[in-house]
Parts: C-alpha cells; sequence; structure tokens
C-alpha cells in the first residue's frame, strides 16, 4: 500500500509561477475639461511613458479624439515599447459613458453627446479599445493596483470641474442599469434656491464644493480683503495653480479661507454619509482637489459623514486620499484595458 509521503511525490515537481509586468503593455487615455492625458503602462499598471495635452473647449470630439490617437502613436514610440506587445486601449471619459458601445453619451461640461470614442479610435488605430467613465475607471485602477487591493467593496470620490464617483464590489466594476452609478456630483443637497448646475437642475453637490465654486468663492473674499494672506498667493506670479494657492493659504493661516473650505466639505461629507447608506463601502477613496487638499477636507467630510450616517455605518468605513494622484485616471484607464484584454473580462453588476 503506498504512503500519503509517496502519493505526495506523484506527478511533476511544482514550479513558481511569476507574471513578467513587462512581457505586454497597455495604453491608459484619461479625457477630462480641456485636458487629456496619455500613458503607456505594463502589466501592474506601472507608467513606463506619459503625456498631457490641452485642448480648447470648443474643440469638436473627431478633433479631440484624432489628436489622442496622434499622441497615443508618439507615446508609444517615446516609450520605446514594442507595438506588438500592446494589448489594447483603455479609455476613461467624463460624464456618461455606455461602457458596451463605448459611446460617450451625455459629457455636459464637453459638450459631447452620444459621442463613438471606442469605433472612432479603432477605426484609427490597430488596437482594441475599451471605454468607461473616468472616475469608474479611477476606482476599478485603485482596486486591482492601488489602496482597494483585498477590499471588498470600495468607493472613489472624485473633485474637480464636476464631482464623480466609481464603485468597485467584488473585483467587478457597478456600473447601474443605465451605465451611470456614480453620478454623485448630481445628487441634490440644496431643494429649494439653489445654484444652477450644468446638468440643468439646481442645488447638485458640484455646485457647492468643485474647483469653479471654491476659485470664485476665495476671489470674493480675496475681494473683500486685498491684504489678506489668500489675495497675496492669489495676486502672486508663480508655477502653482489656483487650487495649490487657495490651500496653501489656508494651510498657512488665512481663516476665512479655512473656513470656507471646511463649510464646503461638510457637503461632501453629508454626500459620503448617503453614499455609505446606500452602498457601505469598506473604503472611500478621495481624489482630485479632495486629495490636493485632504489634510483641510478629509477630517470635516469624514467627521460629517461618520454623524450623519444612519445607525453608525460609517464607523467602520475607511476614508484617504489616493496615493495616485494626477496618475489616477491614466492608471484607471490603463487597468480598465489591462482587465479587459488581459486578466479578465470585466463583468456587468
Amino acid at each position: 500500500m503506498e504512503t500519503n509521503e509517496k502519493r505526495k511525490r506523484v506527478g511533476r515537481p511544482r514550479r513558481m509561477l511569476r507574471l513578467i509586468p513587462d512581457a505586454r503593455y497597455a495604453i491608459g487615455v484619461h479625457i477630462g475639461i480641456g485636458i487629456f492625458r496619455i500613458a503607456v503602462t505594463n502589466l501592474f499598471a506601472e507608467i513606463v511613458s506619459s503625456r498631457m495635452v490641452n485642448f480648447d473647449l470648443g474643440t469638436t470630439p473627431e478633433e479631440v479624439l484624432s489628436s489622442i490617437a496622434k499622441n497615443i502613436e508618439g507615446t508609444i514610440e517615446e516609450s520605446g515599447v514594442d507595438h506588438d506587445r500592446v494589448i489594447g486601449i483603455g479609455l476613461g471619459a467624463s460624464g456618461l459613458v455606455n461602457y458596451v458601445t463605448g459611446v460617450n453619451v451625455l459629457a455636459p461640461r464637453l459638450g459631447w453627446k452620444d459621442v463613438p470614442i471606442q469605433s472612432l479610435l479603432e477605426a484609427k488605430l490597430n488596437y482594441p479599445v475599451c471605454v468607461d467613465n473616468n472616475v469608474r475607471s479611477m476606482a476599478l485602477g485603485e482596486a486591482f493596483f492601488g489602496a482597494g487591493r483585498g477590499v471588498g467593496s470600495l468607493a472613489f470620490v472624485y473633485g474637480r470641474v464636476g464631482v464623480g464617483a466609481g464603485f468597485v464590489v467584488g473585483g467587478q466594476v457597478f456600473r447601474g442599469s443605465g451605465a451611470g452609478a456614480g453620478e454623485i456630483g448630481h445628487t441634490i443637497m440644496v431643494p429649494q434656491n439653489g445654484e444652477l448646475c450644468s446638468c440643468g437642475n439646481r442645488g447638485c453637490l458640484e455646485t457647492l464644493i468643485s474647483e469653479p465654486v471654491l476659485v470664485k468663492q476665495a476671489g470674493l473674499l480675496a475681494e473683500k480683503n486685498p491684504h489678506g494672506l489668500l489675495a497675496q498667493y492669489l495676486n502672486a506670479e508663480n508655477d502653482s495653480g489656483l487650487m495649490e494657492r487657495i490651500f496653501k493659504a489656508a494651510r498657512e493661516g488665512d481663516q476665512e479661507v479655512r473656513s470656507l473650505i471646511e463649510d464646503q466639505a461638510c457637503y461632501l461629507g453629508i454626500a459620503l454619509a448617503n453614499l455609505v447608506n446606500m452602498l457601505n463601502p469598506e473604503l472611500i477613496l478621495l481624489g482630485g482637489m479632495f486629495a490636493q487638499g485632504h489634510d483641510l477636507i478629509i477630517p470635516v467630510a469624514e467627521a460629517r459623514m461618520r454623524e450623519a450616517a444612519f445607525a453608525g455605518l460609517g464607523d467602520d468605513v475607511q476614508i484617504a486620499a489616493t496615493d495616485f494622484g494626477w496618475r489616477a485616471g491614466v492608471i484607471g484607464a490603463s487597468s480598465l484595458a489591462l482587465t479587459s484584454f488581459f486578466y479578465q473580462q470585466v463583468g456587468e453588476i
């Protein structure tokens, strides 16, 4: 009779397998408001080469996509990567995106409607293309290659010109029945006499906390106190962006602008409490301006979220800023290509 020891030895010796990260590459494209970024990444979504291009908001979608196609080719050339090793292109687009058809259904701030991004790019480039909402792509990137690895449910909330969210549950992106899940920026926070939003409604979250709102309100504060710290920073001629100057003034003692930021962070906290009540994620990651001003925004938003969430649901939810910074968009878009064309087929929930 064979012993257990002998049975264990039957068959070929086991081998340790290791993925070679530079065996294949993916292209990630992030379209923002008046800007797009392109990156070539390896199989671990590590950036090999990247570039950023600004475009005028009056440019037609076809012209923007032609420029993207040209710059994809240029970025690949710069990277030194063999074209045959590129598995495909993932693109994160602003607004409502149909993941199945690759159509940008509506991007109000770009003025785009029913733009067939996937088919237009595939006609220009010899690679398969997949398209999704840019913040959903960021959430996917965090789930597979960032702080969300090993987390069962993740929400990524991004704020710049607008505010959006992406959800990954059980390793898959939650898109909703109409591919509109995550439009947290259009949650109505002030139903009566709220500010007009780009979507046509009034009192949406992004009319209360977003870059244009904060820049406008900070400008008014600076006008009221032209000799104050905020006014000095806003009028200074340097390479820092307006948001960085505003956050710097708050960090260095301008109490008025600090109070303004904290008031806006309270609205974000209420929106996060509503998100927790509906989805109850394990982890909420914040990107864009929320990550840029994380030390000013997150403590206030987190406290308000925990206070407002139902029955203590927010007590165990972790909130943190993304570590990816500006790379979140292209890493997310690249992750879309990697999961679609290499690791797995990303399914619908």
